[in-house]
C-alpha cells in the first residue's frame, strides 16, 4: 500500500493499521447502532489486507479490498475476500511472508466462525510461524474494533486475534499508545459453525 510504512517492527504497523482500516467509509457502525440498527446492517463494510515481512525485514501491507462473499447478502453477513497472495513488483512470491490477515469487525464482535475457518484455509498454504528479526511470529487472523459513537472519530481501541497453530483467541487493547493482551482461551469447535472457548 502507497504511503504506508514501511515499519520496523510489526508493533508499529499494527498501530498504523487500525485506524487507516477504521477511517474507511462504514468500518465503524457504533453510531449507527442504537439508532437504527437495520441500517447499521445495511452500510456496514468490511475491509482487509495482508499484513507480510519482506526481505529487507521490514512491515508492509497490501492494498485493501471491500469485496464481499457473494452469499453476504443473503446471509446478511459481512465479510471480505482477501487474496491467498499478495502481488508486490519488487519481489517474487516466495521472497514474501505472510504475518497477519487484518480487517476491522464494524459492530466490534468478538471474531466469527468465519474469520477462524478463514484462516485456518490460509495457513494450509502460508507457514503457520516463520522467523523474522525480532523472532518467531505465528500466522494470525486480526480483526479491528473501535468504541467510538462519533463517526467522524473512529478510535482504534484494540483488535482481538486467533493463532491456528495453537487455536489461541486473545483481545488487545490501546492504552495510552501500548498494546495490552488479554487471554481469552483456546477454541473447541463444536460443530462447523459452532466454536467455544476454553480458558486454559
Amino acid at each position: 500500500m502507497k504511503n504506508f510504512g514501511p515499519f520496523d517492527s510489526y508493533a508499529d504497523a499494527l498501530k498504523a493499521a487500525c485506524p487507516l482500516i477504521l477511517s474507511k467509509p462504514n468500518a465503524t457502525v457504533g453510531h449507527l447502532q442504537d439508532l437504527d440498527l437495520e441500517l447499521a446492517k445495511r452500510v456496514a463494510t468490511e475491509y482487509c489486507a495482508w499484513l507480510y515481512y519482506t526481505p529487507e525485514h521490514q512491515y508492509e501491507m497490501s492494498m485493501l479490498t471491500d469485496l464481499p462473499q457473494p452469499d453476504d447478502f443473503m446471509t446478511n453477513r459481512k465479510s471480505c475476500i482477501l487474496p491467498t497472495f499478495v502481488h508486490d513488483p519488487r519481489y517474487e512470491r516466495g521472497e514474501i511472508k505472510y504475518i497477519f490477515a487484518v480487517h476491522n469487525h464494524p459492530f466490534g464482535s468478538i471474531l466469527s466462525p468465519q474469520d477462524l475457518h478463514f484462516i485456518e484455509e490460509k495457513a494450509s498454504t502460508h507457514p503457520w510461524e516463520l522467523e523474522t528479526k525480532s523472532g518467531t511470529i505465528r500466522l494470525s487472523t486480526i480483526a479491528f474494533f473501535s468504541k467510538s459513537k462519533n463517526p467522524a472519530i473512529p478510535t482504534c481501541d484494540g483488535f482481538y486475534q486467533y493463532v491456528p497453530a495453537t487455536r489461541e483467541i486473545m483481545t488487545w487493547t490501546q492504552i495510552q499508545g501500548q498494546w495490552n493482551r488479554t487471554e481469552r482461551g483456546v477454541v473447541r469447535w463444536q460443530d462447523d459453525g459452532t466454536y467455544r472457548i476454553e480458558k486454559r
